[in-house]
């Protein structure tokens, strides 16, 4: 059977089937979550639909030129994709280049439009380390030549993300490297020789951060300040709780009415418990299964090491985002920006990520040729 089963027109169904579906319900989810907020601050309930409308047009063009780019190329622009991701970090910082949003310059302004560099990053690092790694091979058991390098390359994004300030992305960016070097070969005991090193600075940087701290504290207990830093959360649990098993039905949430912050972007999963209950988060959840599941398929099909380790590490940080997002809005992790791919609505990511999309569909088709 193999991956040839799976395709039709050259095209890995068991990864766009599932694309095509998430993409859909993200449009509706955007819209239902977000129609009152864009009717309140523009006077046009379908602002935030139209503008996601043309992510997904935009999103899905660059899916289609990224599924005819052979993977093979990237490998030679692994070091300018790097550079090129340092250069964006560092433009943040640069005045008028980069926007503040929610206390974090996270964003470039140019020419009317905005994008997130830590999602180019994010592609940058995948190539890099697919590339290091299979030239590398059983190297990678040396800590000279497998876990210090690439911790090093990696450190440099983590730290230039922190400074933003966001050690969510950096902390989420070195946990998806090292599950990486770990299939790579690098030593489990060097990994967690690394990680024991690590985990009292990290405690560190949040403690040393007050905003960080209540997070923390939101996390622990948010019904200590239901009305402050535990405001959004609380009115998570109240709308999946809402939701039940079949919902309160589409465009019925209470909490998308100026209750839950910003219910279109990060905790639109949130408007979907309540409004299509359970059941509509469970097919949520199988979609992206089933999307994960083919991602490794063309990993462990794949026909070099390179391609193997470059579809692994799109689907795990596309595996990752998901189950973080999942885990804030049910209040298994602090608070953490992250949106949910495909269903929240932003621009950055769901172009970038439908970009690697078309990596996967590339690097699938020639599984099957």
């Amino acid at each position: 059977m193999g991956d040839k089963a799976k395709v039709y027109a050259g095209y890995n169904l068991m990864i766009l089937i599932p694309v095509i579906l998430l993409i859909a319900l993200g449009l509706l989810m955007v819209y239902s979550a977000s129609n009152n907020i864009a009717e309140h601050r523009f006077g046009d309930s379908n602002f935030y639909l139209r503008k996601q409308v043309l992510f997904c047009t935009l999103g899905i063009v660059a899916m289609l030129i990224a599924r005819y780019i052979p993977c093979t190329l990237y490998k030679k622009l692994v070091y300018p994709l790097l550079l090129l991701s340092v250069l964006f970090l560092s433009a943040l910082f640069v005045p008028g280049l980069g926007r503040r949003v929610g206390g974090a310059y996270r964003w470039i302004n140019l020419g009317g439009f905005s994008f997130q560099p830590s999602e180019m990053v994010k592609f940058s690092l995948a190539v890099y380390l697919a590339y290091s790694m299979s030239k590398k091979g059983t190297d990678l058991e040396l800590f000279t030549k497998g876990l210090l390098p690439h911790l090093l390359v990696v450190g440099v994004f983590m730290v230039l993300i922190y400074l933003q300030p966001d050690l969510g992305t950096a902390v989420i960016i070195g946990a998806w490297a090292l599950v990486l070097l770990f299939v790579g070969g690098v030593r489990i005991l060097q990994l967690l020789a690394l990680l024991l090193l690590a985990a009292p600075f990290f405690a560190y940087l949040v403690w040393n951060a007050e905003y960080r701290v209540k997070r923390w504290l939101a996390f622990l207990n948010p019904w200590d300040d239901p009305k402050g830093i535990g405001f959004q959360i609380i009115h998570s649990f109240l709308a999946f709780g809402s939701g039940g098993i079949f919902g309160a039905g589409l465009g019925n949430s209470k909490q998308k009415l100026f209750y839950l912050p910003e219910p279109h972007t990060d905790f639109v999963l949130s408007i979907m418990g309540e409004e299509l209950g359970l059941l509509g988060v469970t097919v949520a959840i199988v979609l992206f299964g089933v999307l994960i599941m083919g991602g490794i398929r063309i990993a462990l099909n794949s026909k070099d090491l390179y391609s193997s380790y470059l579809a692994l590490g799109l689907t795990c940080f596309l595996g990752l985002q998901v189950i973080v997002n999942m885990a804030v809005v049910l209040g298994l992790l602090p608070t953490k920006g992250l949106t949910l791919p495909f269903i929240s609505y932003g621009g950055s990511s769901l172009v970038m990520t439908l970009a690697g999309i078309g990596v996967l569909l590339n690097i699938s088709s020639r599984n099957s040729s």
